[in-house]
Formats: structure tokens, C-alpha cells, sequence
């Protein structure tokens, strides 16, 4: 080991092993074990199952301890490190950085927002330390590419904290980094890391409405839930005593803005089932580490699973693990951001499997090696999530939320087995101008994440005043306690949608949902029925989408906006 080791190192002219004083010996040794060590189980996180809560857990514990010890060991050592190892910054850079991924990886698989904020502060350090600064002199393309993947992993977790003033400075470093590689190294993936830088800079003008300071800057909003944003329920009201427990978060949206296998309508969704983020440490210094042990023991949000263009069989088995670990009192969520698939010809019976459903991915989905194109007109879309294909999943409580231009087909759900189950679904067809917008992400999604964010866009609007927006969401709140209450107070709604009220993510989905259907009925370019979002069960029109007090908020809405002729201002001209 030491021999491996010393080789690294720095001996000068006549100096041998022996000169070396014991003492710095054994910490070179010690070193090289633990980075040894640190690598080793590292790497062993890829063969880690994706899915399933326990598997993991002991993992990632053992490969947190070793680079903690890793970390601190560098910290006490560095003066013998530097002379005796010849370490380089850029390698206490690698340390930081895969602590940060570790980091971030807790945060998907716990969806604690708190781990955000460590990866952040790792990340933030290497940058701020210059860690990676001496790469750029070493003719050594591959320890570029460590830099290059580092400011990547630092700009999707910045997108993630809404820090996005710094993700544009991070940008424009890593397309001066990027510049400066292709042109020393000439090497093939030039157009791979371009496309990054693309993907990036459409990702943050995603958003189609910006919130301006007086001096015209832009202001970062977060959706995320946050104390005293969900109505509170009225004292004596009956409702479910469900949790969220778990949710599958799917994307596969052909031609939508994406980032990191993450499109902008997931990017969106997982957002709006979390809480902001609270530092875990009381003063965070830059490089501290923190043990996930010290999480909080409450759960904050619901576990989530973010999956891209997944197979049919990807996503049955992350349904099956989440079904499976699904606690008692809990609810399953699923989300699904899809292209639509429609069905190619009629049966005389229309079950579950008639109507079509939304695309799954075929890239993995092999026949005898060749993947199979052709297939009889008779036969239902093989790489599709059929509605008959959730109903297995219905045996315990189950909140799907369908944003597709085939959403109507899972308007024939059948509650086969009496547990608590809802759908919302997206309309199905949009007006041009709406339609036009959709690489930026889907309106519904939108306003399920943030209703002033897409009613403004619906409205035409691109800038709104920071004055003016904090009114209107001031209102919002006072509206969506009255939607709350319509919710609640109805003698006609469906029971499901009360068992789900009682969980505050939930309560907010559905309150948006109602918000976001009165809205567009109420819409000038929205004629269609197929333009109005439905559910499974039903609503009860008159007490929730069609209320005439709602319909008096949201013209309102307009008027505060000054984009009341946009709608229609007397409700009977709209049926």
C-alpha cells in the first residue's frame, strides 16, 4: 500500500522510503485506505435498486461515514498530504464534489429539501475555494470533464433552490469552460456538452411570466408549500386523516424543455410536494459536513420517484415498490406528464384498455433484438399506461393527476375496490396560442405548481410588478379558502375528495384544480368542452367549477390584472 501510495508522491533526489519519519507514513497509508475505500463503495451506489426505502439505507450510511472520515482526514493532514502525497487541489475538489452528489442523492431518495442545501454548500465551496482552478494547466482532457460534470450536478441543484441568479453566472463560466476544452482537446463530445448548455438556457426562461422589482430585476418566486399558504381546515370539519406517503413523478413529453432527466413539467410537480427547505445546521458554514442521522424525524414531504420516459416495465416496477411500502393511512400519488396515445380502432366492448392512454418509452423494450414496430391494428398499444393498468393499484388509496392530450381516458375509471381514489385530468385540447407554448411546459401543470404564474400567462402577460403580484396572491389566498370551503361544504361531492382533504399537498392540488377549471371555463379562447380540465369522480359543477362566487373572484382577478375583457363577464354567456 505504501509503495502504491509514495509513487503518487513527492521523494526528493537521494530520499528514500526510510528517511521518511514514521509518523507521516502511516498518515500517506491511512489516506490512501480511506480514499481507496471511499471510491470503492462509491461506485458500488450505481448497482444500488432505484427503488424501495430500506435496500439502500445502510449503503449509503457506511459510504457517508468513510468520506466524512476521508473529508476531516484531508482537513488534519493537509501539510504532510501536499509534500509527502503531492495532493492536488482539484482532487480535495473530487472529495467535496462527490460529497455533494452524495448529498444529493440523499435528497431523491428521502425527498428531504434540507439535503439540497448541503449538496449546495459543498459545491459552493469548490467554486468559491478554486478547487478545480489548476486543471485547466494540466494536458489531461479527462480531469476537465471532472469540472465540467461538477458545474452540470452545481447548476441542477441550484435550479432546484431557485438560486437563479447564480445559475446564469454558472452558466456563462461553463460555456467559457466548455469553449476553452473543445478547443484544446479537440474531442467528440463537443456537440454533447453544446447541447447541455442549450438545455440549461432554455430550462430557466422556462418560466412564461417573470415577477419585476420597480428597477425592472427580475424577482425568484418559490412555489414550494410554505407555512400559512394552505387553508386551513374549518374547526369541526370532518375529513380523511390520509398522508401522502409516496408519489411517482413520470415525464415523457415529447419536445418539452428538459434538463438532467428532468422536463420542466416534473421540475414543476416535484416542487409543488415539497415544503421550502430549512438549513439543517443552525449557522451552515461552507464544507461542514452534516450526517443524514441528524435529518429531522418527521417526514417533511412525500418520498418521490422522478422518472424519464420510463418503459412500461420501469414504471410497473417503481408502481410495485411503492404499492408495496405504501404505510397504513397513506396515499400513493401519480403523476403522469405524457404524450397521449390514442386507440387505433373501436371493440364492441370498451373496457379500460380501449380507450388508449399515455406513451411509455420502447427504447429499452426489445423483441428478439429488434425492436417491434409493426403490430396488428386489432392489438392495444403495448408501450402504454392504460388506465386498466393503475387499477391493481387501487387497492389502497390512490390520487393520479393526468396532464395529456389523451387525459379523457382515464375519465373510465372503475373504484373497483372501494378505497379512496381521484383523478384530475388536464384538458385535452388547448387554443393555438396556449398550444404554441407548450415546449415551455403544459398550462395545467403549470397552474397546479403556481395558478398566478399560469392565469398571467393565459392572460397574454409576460412581466407583472412585485407589487401587484404580492396583492394578487394575497387575494388568491382569501379565494382559495372559499374554494376550500366549497370543497367541503357541498352535500353532493364525492367522499374521495374529502378523505384526500385532510393531507395539506393534497388540499392545495385539489383547491388549484378547482381554481384552474373556473378560470378557463370562464376564458374567452377556451370554447371548447374538451379545453376544460375533468376528474374521476366528478365534481359537482354548481357548488365548485361553476360557483358564482368563484366565478366573481377570478373576474376580480382579471380586473386587478387589467385583463378582465379576456373574460366573459356574465357567467350565462358562457353556456
Amino acid at each position: 500500500k505504501w509503495l502504491k501510495c509514495i509513487s503518487f508522491g513527492v521523494m526528493t533526489g537521494a530520499e528514500t522510503e526510510d528517511d521518511i519519519p514514521l509518523g507521516e507514513r502511516k498518515t500517506v497509508t491511512d489516506f490512501c485506505y480511506l480514499l481507496d475505500k471511499s471510491k470503492q463503495l462509491f461506485n458500488g451506489l450505481r448497482d444500488l435498486p432505484q427503488y424501495g426505502h430500506k435496500q439502500w439505507q445502510s449503503y449509503f450510511g457506511r459510504t457517508f461515514d468513510v468520506y466524512t472520515k476521508l473529508w476531516k482526514f484531508q482537513q488534519q493532514h493537509r501539510q504532510v498530504l501536499d509534500s509527502r502525497y503531492g495532493l492536488k487541489r482539484w482532487q480535495i475538489g473530487e472529495v467535496a464534489s462527490k460529497i455533494g452528489q452524495l448529498y444529493y442523492h440523499y435528497y431523491l431518495r428521502t425527498s428531504e429539501t434540507s439535503y439540497l442545501n448541503e449538496a449546495f454548500s459543498f459545491y459552493s465551496a469548490i467554486r468559491q475555494r478554486s478547487y478545480y482552478y489548476q486543471v485547466n494547466k494540466e494536458d489531461r482532457p479527462e480531469l476537465v470533464v471532472k469540472k465540467l460534470r461538477y458545474y452540470a450536478r452545481y447548476i441542477v441543484v441550484c435550479l432546484l433552490l431557485n438560486k437563479m441568479d447564480l445559475v446564469k453566472v454558472l452558466v456563462k463560466e461553463l460555456s467559457e469552460e466548455i469553449e476553452d476544452y473543445t478547443q484544446r482537446f479537440n474531442t467528440e463530445d463537443q456537440l454533447e456538452w453544446n447541447l447541455v448548455l442549450q438545455e440549461v438556457a432554455a430550462f430557466v426562461e422556462a418560466d412564461p411570466v417573470v415577477v419585476l422589482n420597480d428597477n425592472t430585476s427580475v424577482v425568484v418566486t418559490s412555489n414550494r408549500l410554505q407555512e400559512g399558504n394552505v387553508p386551513p381546515l374549518e374547526q369541526g370539519m370532518v375529513v380523511g386523516q390520509l398522508v401522502l406517503a409516496d408519489a411517482l413523478i413520470i415525464g415523457n413529453c415529447n419536445n418539452q424543455v428538459k434538463f438532467s432527466e428532468l422536463t420542466i413539467d416534473m421540475f414543476r410537480m416535484l416542487q409543488a410536494l415539497e415544503r421550502e427547505p430549512v438549513n439543517l445546521t443552525q449557522t451552515p458554514k461552507q464544507g461542514t459536513l452534516v450526517s443524514p442521522n441528524e435529518k429531522p424525524a418527521k417526514r417533511e414531504n412525500p418520498h418521490k420517484y422522478l422518472l424519464y420516459k420510463p418503459t412500461f416495465s420501469q414504471l410497473f416496477t417503481f408502481l410495485s415498490a411503492s404499492f408495496k411500502e405504501l404505510p397504513a393511512n397513506s396515499v400513493l400519488l401519480v403523476y403522469l406528464s405524457a404524450t397521449g396515445v390514442f386507440p387505433t380502432g373501436h371493440s364492441d366492448y370498451e373496457g379500460p384498455y380501449d380507450f388508449g392512454g399515455v406513451l411509455t418509452n420502447t427504447n429499452r423494450d426489445v423483441v428478439n433484438g429488434e425492436t417491434v414496430q409493426k403490430r396488428n391494428q386489432a392489438q392495444n398499444e403495448m408501450h402504454c399506461l392504460h388506465p386498466g393498468d393503475l387499477f391493481p393499484f387501487t387497492r389502497k388509496p390512490l390520487f393520479v393527476i393526468v396532464d395529456s392530450s389523451n387525459s379523457t381516458a382515464y375519465k373510465h375509471f372503475t373504484n373497483l375496490f372501494g378505497q379512496p381514489l381521484v383523478c384530475l385530468l388536464s384538458p385535452a385540447v388547448y387554443p393555438k396560442s396556449v398550444q404554441d407554448q407548450s415546449q415551455r411546459g403544459s398550462l395545467f401543470t403549470l397552474f397546479l405548481y403556481s395558478p398566478l404564474l399560469a392565469f398571467s400567462s393565459v392572460c397574454g402577460l409576460n412581466s407583472v410588478q412585485r407589487g401587484l403580484w404580492e396583492r394578487a396572491q394575497e387575494f388568491l389566498r382569501k379565494v382559495y379558502r372559499d374554494i376550500g370551503q366549497m370543497i367541503t361544504r357541498s352535500r353532493t361531492i364525492d367522499q374521495a375528495f374529502l378523505q384526500f382533504f385532510g393531507d395539506e399537498f393534497l388540499r392545495l392540488l385539489l383547491i388549484r384544480f378547482v381554481f384552474c377549471s373556473a378560470a378557463l371555463r370562464l376564458h374567452k379562447l377556451f370554447r371548447e368542452s374538451q379545453s376544460f380540465p375533468e376528474s374521476y369522480p366528478e365534481l359537482p359543477k354548481q357548488d365548485t367549477v361553476e360557483s358564482s362566487l368563484l366565478q366573481k373572484h377570478i373576474l376580480e382577478l382579471a380586473t386587478m390584472l387589467d385583463v378582465q375583457s379576456l373574460f366573459w363577464d356574465d357567467p350565462l354567456e358562457v353556456y
